[in-house]
């Protein structure tokens, strides 16, 4: 069960003396105070998030490798190694973002890359359709499912 509490601005509620959202149905309000000028906003959420989540099958999927894995050690190592290449690469971007005129080459490149990807793929629904199909797949590769 989660909960969020708000303290929100009167000007978002009240214009004068009359309300400006009249159905608040699925909130509940309360006054912090008889004067004050602030109104506190609860909403609680009940229920599970659904199991068909993307976050929830990849810590599963994870959790399914290192549970089937006979060797641990070496998947400890693949580990260590990532975050290194991580810290190398991040190392590397520092240093070629230093260099002059190539920071702005590469932001180029980037612009017509991501607008070629847009284009390719996001733009119209049988290209998403085809990405969704090729990142499963991979997935599935990767995780030898």
């Amino acid at each position: 069960m989660a909960s969020i509490v708000a303290n929100l601005p009167p000007p978002l509620f009240v214009n004068g003396r009359r309300p400006l959202l009249r159905n608040l149905g699925k909130f509940t309000v309360f006054a912090i105070g008889e004067r004050q000028l602030r109104v506190a906003v609860v909403a609680k959420a009940t229920g599970e998030s659904s199991e068909s989540s993307t976050s929830l099958s990849v810590i599963k999927s994870v959790q399914n490798v290192w549970d089937k894995s006979e060797d641990r050690f070496a998947l400890i190592g693949l580990g260590f190694a990532a975050i290194v290449a991580l810290w190398a690469s991040a190392n590397l971007i520092t240093a070629i973002d230093k260099l002059p005129l190539i920071p702005s080459a590469l932001e180029f490149i980037g612009i017509l890359f991501s607008s070629w990807f847009i284009y390719r793929y996001l733009l119209f629904k049988p290209d998403r359709e085809e990405l969704f199909q090729t990142v499963n797949k991979s997935i599935s590769d990767i995780l030898g499912q």
